[in-house]
């Protein structure tokens, strides 16, 4: 007697009945039971939410330390520019961190990270080559640069809310690079944290400037990359 051909085979197993499945369980069965429709996240809407309540704070934590002594006598451009750049930092970094690329799924990690480590050496070699001062201003110099260690106390504290609620809004969204992401958080953080520095510091001396307030930011960086990722990770 032959071998069955292969469509003869594919009529008896046709043909065959299909066992039973297996019971679920009553652990499986609950589980399924209290599955619900996930909302989709809004990534443009989850950094207008971080930017907001960050400068809403910072406006907070500015009001109460007062604005800078020497501020009238300063020039008006470099006081908007260098402003400017501490805001467009904050911003950048903040949106880069958290809304992916277009066509994209997962926000921008490696750039986050990489946009940190600049923003990081741009504000601390600005700093220390692009100061200003006035007969009202403060300055240090490299000797005494201790004694201003309170506005790097200032500014990571301003950098804790951003960093903080951008790793809200990004929990369980990045399987790799939470690590880049945070440092990127954290540097947004340090920029707006630098920002409140510029409005509020009067130590005008470039040591002060460049290693203090552009300090902020890599130690934002820094601190946010070592506690968040726990948070953003699925």
């Amino acid at each position: 007697m032959s071998a069955p051909r292969d469509y003869e085979l594919d009529e008896l197993l046709r043909d065959a009945p299909l066992p039973d499945p297996p019971p679920l369980g009553d652990l499986l069965e609950r589980e399924l039971a209290s599955l619900g429709p996930a909302t989709p996240r809004n990534p443009r809407r989850d950094a207008g939410l971080v930017i907001g309540v960050s400068l809403v704070y910072a406006a907070a934590l500015l009001a109460v330390l007062r604005l800078r002594r020497d501020l009238d006598g300063l020039p008006v451009g470099w006081m908007i520019a260098y402003s400017a750049a501490w805001f467009a930092g904050f911003a950048s970094l903040a949106w880069i961190a958290i809304v992916p690329a277009p066509g994209a799924m997962m926000p921008r990690w490696r750039m986050a990270g990489v946009g940190a480590a600049i923003a990081a050496t741009m504000f601390i070699a600005g700093g220390m080559l692009l100061h200003e001062s006035t007969p009202l201003s403060v300055s240090y110099g490299l000797a005494n640069l201790h004694r201003g260690h309170w506005c790097l106390e200032i500014g990571v504290a301003t950098a804790i809310v951003p960093a903080t609620v951008g790793a809200l809004v990004l929990r369980g969204v990045l399987p790799v690079g939470s690590r880049w992401a945070a440092a990127g958080l954290g540097a947004a953080g340090g920029s707006l944290g630098g920002l409140v520095l510029h409005l509020h510091c009067p130590i005008a001396d470039g040591w002060h400037l460049g290693i203090v307030h552009g300090g902020v930011v890599a130690v934002s960086a820094l601190i946010a990359a070592l506690l968040a990722p726990r948070r953003m990770s699925p």
